[in-house]
């Protein structure tokens, strides 16, 4: 018995062809990628920066405005107080303060139970403090109330968990040299209050992908919904918003933030919110033109023949067809938002310090660019144009492959 083989012809969904066509284009995908590196940054956060301190505020006013690869000897003392526990979840996301006090070193002795240290000044010749530090001080948190006793080259001692200890002197200073004395780099210098700049640039990663996400969905929600009803229902619902909307339209958007965050006041979540109320028109426009267009469809007539409602007309059968246009906006309002809140922080009403921000950065810094640390304002001004650029280009990409007039060859 012969039986004949049927034949499937099989085809892509157009969520997939969309997605092939992305991957042909090589310049979009270089751009997802940088911005896929920028998000690990920013999830990662603490856990990968060289200060690891709340805000990447440890300051270190010695070492002010110093060149990428700047290194220095550094003495941690431990802090006579208990030691925090914290989960990696708590470290990556809010950092953590440290148990030492770290000085730079310029030079340093042993005399004894006391190591002897010249501070680091960076000036020739030095003239740093001379600091006498007791080397159990430096390295166990001790309990003041109760004396540190030497007899026969030992110490004895307690610390503010009421533990006994009994080391040599020599063990002690051994122990200094292994544990206590570090090289600090700075890979891309230190700003005027001696900051890690690459520390500040990670964490500042942040605010600006925070910002850009978070604003971008109150846009979607505010502009989806607006622009759904006037597209559908036409007539006062539609000439209502659209007056509503030329009327935002028509206030230059930078004044409109400003005016938003001198009412919410200023801080990190007024920002969000301050920029998502500005960027809602955009998104609220196209959504109402592209309903316009295919509210008269086949398949919209279909449901109102059937009896759905116009809530699932809208939600289950308009919007699935208009998502493309409100993705492609989506991504030019993220690079919007990035370059509004980076102005904000610019001129002050934006994020707070010690929070660290790119347009912050800037401002802290924009004095050195006709000095010879340029750098401390190009650095956050690179990193602005790279994450910007890289969301335009993303536009764009998604814009080409969700575009069903173009034919792949």
């Amino acid at each position: 018995m012969n039986f004949h083989k049927r034949k499937y012809i099989t085809s892509d969904s157009l969520s997939q062809i969309a997605w092939k066509r992305f991957l042909k284009n090589k310049l979009s995908l270089s751009a997802l990628v940088i911005v896929s590196i920028f998000i690990i940054m920013a999830m990662l956060g603490y856990l990968i920066t060289p200060d690891s301190s709340p805000f990447s505020n440890e300051q270190y006013l010695e070492l002010s405005t110093k060149k990428p690869g700047f290194k220095i000897k550094m003495l941690q003392i431990r802090k006579n107080e208990p030691q925090e526990n914290s989960n990696i979840i708590k470290r990556m996301l809010y950092g953590e303060r440290s148990i030492y006090t770290s000085i730079p070193v310029y030079s340093y002795q042993f005399k004894d139970e006391f190591v002897e240290i010249e501070v680091y000044t960076g000036t020739t010749p030095n003239d740093g403090e001379i600091k006498k530090l007791h080397i159990a001080d430096v390295l166990y948190p001790i309990d003041l109330d109760y004396s540190i006793e030497k007899k026969a080259g030992y110490l004895k001692f307690k610390d503010i968990a009421s533990n006994f200890h009994n080391y040599s002197i020599a063990e002690l200073q051994k122990e200094i040299l292994e544990k206590s004395f570090y090289t600090k780099r700075f890979l891309l210098g230190s700003d005027k209050f001696g900051r890690d700049i690459l520390s500040q640039l990670i964490i500042g990663t942040r605010v600006s992908l925070s910002v850009g996400f978070i604003s971008v969905f109150i846009s979607l929600v505010i502009g989806i919904l607006l622009g759904a009803l006037a597209g559908f229902f036409r007539g006062w619902v539609d000439n209502l918003i659209v007056w509503f909307i030329n009327v935002v339209w028509s206030i230059p958007t930078l004044l409109l933030v400003i005016a938003i965050t001198f009412a919410l006041g200023k801080g990190f979540w007024q920002v969000f919110i301050a920029v998502g109320l500005t960027m809602w028109v955009e998104v609220a426009r196209v959504v109402r033109g592209q309903i316009l267009s295919i509210r008269e469809k086949e398949f919209v007539e279909a449901g109102r023949a059937m009896g759905f409602t116009n809530r699932r007309i809208i939600f289950n059968h308009i919007l699935p067809n208009i998502m493309g246009a409100v993705i492609v906006i989506s991504a030019a309002n993220f690079a919007s938002a990035i370059l509004m809140e980076a102005g904000l922080s610019f001129l002050g009403i934006g994020v707070q310090p010690p929070m660290p921000s790119w347009g912050s950065m800037i401002k802290e810094n924009y004095a050195y660019i006709i000095l010879d640390a340029a750098y401390l304002a190009v650095l956050p001004g690179i990193a602005i144009m790279i994450i910007v650029l890289a969301f335009m280009i993303i536009g764009n990409g998604l814009r080409d492959a969700l575009d069903v007039k173009i034919v792949d060859k």
